[in-house]
């Protein structure tokens, strides 16, 4: 069965010129600084899908437009990267064969971590 997840390149590429401007946290879990939904919503009255958007890894080919569903796989609390992000993108997207979407995870821990040594 082919994914419903698609690599949101817009994401992918915040999240790349992100980490190049070091505009990354390395210490937060994922938990602690995953955004709420309040201020998800305050994201998307502020930049408008699009902006929320790019916040995202993936996108759910089956969701609507203009609707939270459309974006999946986070992996930054709207200032900054969160490597806690980046990993838990990674695994969910492994425990659920979303391999491109686990590949551009990989990517950028990789990157991160090489722009850190």
């Amino acid at each position: 069965m082919a994914s419903k997840y698609r690599v949101n390149d817009d994401g992918v590429a915040k999240a790349r010129q992100m980490i190049d401007s070091n505009q990354y946290d390395l210490e937060t879990e994922w938990g602690d600084a995953a955004p709420s939904s309040e201020q998800s919503n305050e994201k998307i009255d502020r930049d408008g899908y699009d902006g929320y958007g790019e916040w995202h890894l993936a996108l759910d080919t089956e969701a609507s437009e203009e609707t939270k569903d459309r974006y999946a796989f986070p992996f930054g609390d709207f200032h900054r990267v969160v490597r806690s992000g980046l990993i838990a993108a990674k695994q969910r997207a492994a425990q659920n064969e979303h391999d491109a979407v686990e590949k551009a995870a990989d990517e950028l821990l990789a990157h991160l971590d090489g722009v850190r040594s």
